[in-house]
């Protein structure tokens, strides 16, 4: 089966290096010039089964409603006209209920611990370098309301599936010795020990070259410019350059699919949230974290990722705008500095925004349209890293009529 992916982040790659190892003519199409260079590229790093409690749940009304007004705040909006950030806003407040929140941690949850068992699969077969990690995720408290918020979350995620042990104070900077310079402040943490951490974009690209070898088709420096229809079906994808017959297409293209799509009548409710990340070379310096650390305080990753320590976190709905604010970004270097302060030469410290694409439940949209040769596997926002291979090997097995390892009920596009 001729098989077209739109899209060349790590959902797309993995995708296709899985559907070519199920025997289909594999293209992938990308406006980039190479595999990860858009929201896969200098991301937080982790690979986290742990934060898998979507972003809609009860405590963020309140806490919008705080952050009003603060230009350093973890989650900002840009209130504008835009009816589609209105349309997705209102869905995002109605998964705001406990029932639903639940329900969207159990089906990321779901995904992200299957998509740990394919990272293994593809290490096992590919020998992939990334800067991997195996050491787990703390995630530290500094507050003890937030150190009991974590604790019952933590004992929830254990039902769920999820192995996580509770630590005070002590037992985490023993497990990560930096984390001497705000013991004073620090309340615990939760470390997930089977949880990951790497190179989002190096997996990524190295991932497509090993696809690539087995002879999957690249086609960058393209852009997809519209679907053409028949029957029910997608017989085309058209681009800038021409175009492609296909038998299946996969849309993977993040929050630039939904415009995509809407001369097609499928209307996918996924909005950008833009995301920051600063990169800072640690060579020289042993005062940075050797375990990827979630601060819970100030709602931000720490990843070590060789001789650079990565630092991302902040929400920001501003469409799709993608300029660094220059005062969001030095709020990264404030908070590492001060927890930090010996991590790394913050003068050369580079920074990066990226677009997450967010479905208003916070869950992925995985599985076939009404089109029935058209499949989306999109809008996972922050957990891309996270679930992208177990995505990619689910729809693989969607496409191939093969029994799927992993229950995909309530991934689909039916549910919005």
């Amino acid at each position: 089966m001729k098989v077209c992916i739109l899209g060349a982040g790590i959902v797309g790659i993995a995708s296709a290096y899985y559907l070519n190892k199920a025997g289909h003519e594999v293209t992938v199409i990308d406006r980039e010039s190479g595999a990860g260079l858009d929201t896969s590229f200098a991301n937080g790093g982790q690979i986290s089964a742990c934060n898998t409690i979507p972003w809609a749940n009860p405590h963020v009304p309140m806490q919008l409603v705080k952050w009003l007004g603060r230009k350093d705040a973890p989650l900002l909006f840009h209130f504008s006209a835009d009816p589609m950030l209105w349309s997705w806003l209102i869905k995002f407040l109605m998964n705001c209920r406990s029932a639903k929140a639940l329900e969207g941690t159990a089906k990321n949850m779901r995904m992200s611990l299957y998509s740990r068992d394919m990272m293994d699969d593809i290490r096992a077969n590919t020998g992939i370098d990334y800067d991997y990690i195996g050491r787990g995720i703390l995630n530290i408290q500094k507050s003890q309301k937030d150190f009991e918020e974590a604790v019952a979350n933590a004992a929830h995620l254990r039902e769920l599936g999820l192995n996580n042990v509770v630590l005070g104070a002590e037992a985490c900077i023993q497990l990560e010795p930096t984390l001497e310079t705000v013991q004073n402040r620090l309340a615990g943490g939760v470390h997930t020990p089977e949880d990951e951490s790497g190179d989002a974009h190096t997996f990524t690209r190295k991932l497509a070259l090993a696809a690539a070898s087995r002879g999957v088709v690249f086609r960058y420096n393209e852009t997809v410019t519209g679907l053409e229809e028949d029957a029910g079906r997608v017989t085309r994808v058209l681009t800038n350059k021409g175009g492609l017959d296909v038998d299946t297409v996969v849309l993977s293209l993040g929050a630039y699919g939904p415009a995509l799509l809407k001369p097609l009548g499928l209307n996918v409710p996924i909005y950008p949230a833009k995301g920051y990340s600063m990169t800072l070379p640690t060579a020289g310096r042993n005062g940075a974290p050797t375990i990827s650390i979630t601060d819970e305080e100030h709602k931000l990753v720490f990843t070590r990722l060789g001789d650079r320590l990565r630092v991302a976190g902040t929400v920001e709905f501003a469409g799709f705008n993608k300029e660094i604010d220059q005062e969001r970004a030095q709020s990264l270097r404030t908070a590492t500095e001060k927890q930090f302060p010996n991590a790394g030469d913050f003068e050369q410290a580079t920074y990066w925004t990226g677009l997450r694409p967010l479905t208003p439940d916070c869950v992925p949209i995985i599985g076939r349209t009404k089109l029935e040769n058209l499949y989306l596997n999109t809008g996972h926002g922050s957990l891309g890293w996270t679930m992208g291979a177990g995505s990619g090997k689910a729809i693989s097995d969607l496409i191939s009529g093969a029994k799927a390892d992993i229950d995909l009920s309530g991934y689909g596009l039916e549910r919005f």
